[in-house]
């Protein structure tokens, strides 16, 4: 009976680096689309959303599952539950990254855009928290998990910055008013890709200690 539950156990974790593979090249599509104006890769990434939204339901079948037919005891229904937490923020990353790509084909038609450093940054932190936060569930490290809660510090301070240079960008040209808006909307995208790493790196210290 044990063997057969740690096979699902072992599927559970499968899929889940499958949907954290499918986010982190959503990202990176998005990131590709925003930095090098590549249309192709913001449809791409926009694309990606549908994929990423049926491994959430087949995960969610597979949680049922589990739950319906095995029984868990205590530490087991503790990775089952935070799996079902974690997917719906993986699903959240899945749709600010079809939101940026979004953003990318309305940009595109506004000519040439020069990307605020910070923006750039941001998305280089918020990519590894994604990487990390999955990693740190499959491998049940609690330090790991902790490595990406503090990385949100980073990113939130990026976000502070990113704010300062749009300042800094409207007073220079009003006529940049619109553009100065889409900028700030893909640094909110990204901070929110930062705050769901985070929550799921805190669900997957939950899995483990049963504290949260």
């Amino acid at each position: 009976m044990r063997n057969g539950f740690d096979k699902q156990l072992d599927e559970l974790n499968n899929n889940m680096m499958l949907m954290g593979t499918l986010i982190e090249q959503a990202i990176e599509l998005a990131i590709g689309a925003l930095v090098n104006r590549d249309m192709d890769k913001a449809k791409q990434a926009i694309a990606f959303d549908d994929q990423i939204d049926e491994q959430e339901k087949k995960i969610e079948r597979l949680c049922l599952k589990l739950l319906l037919q095995q029984q868990p005891v205590a530490k087991d229904l503790r990775i089952i539950s935070s799996a079902l937490k974690m997917i719906t923020d993986m699903e959240r990353i899945g749709d600010h990254a079809s939101d940026i790509s979004e953003i990318t084909l309305v940009l595109d038609k506004e000519g040439e855009v020069t990307l605020l450093t910070s923006i750039r940054e941001m998305a280089k932190e918020t990519t590894q928290m994604v990487i990390k936060s999955v990693e740190a569930f499959v491998a049940r490290d609690i330090e790991l998990a902790r490595n990406v809660i503090k990385q949100d510090d980073k990113v939130d301070t990026l976000f502070t910055e990113l704010k300062s240079e749009i300042i800094r960008l409207i007073n220079k040209s009003e006529e940049d008013g619109e553009l100065a808006t889409d900028l700030l909307m893909i640094g909110k995208y990204f901070e929110r890709i930062g705050d769901h790493a985070t929550n799921i790196a805190e669900w997957v210290i939950f899995s483990i200690t049963g504290q949260h």
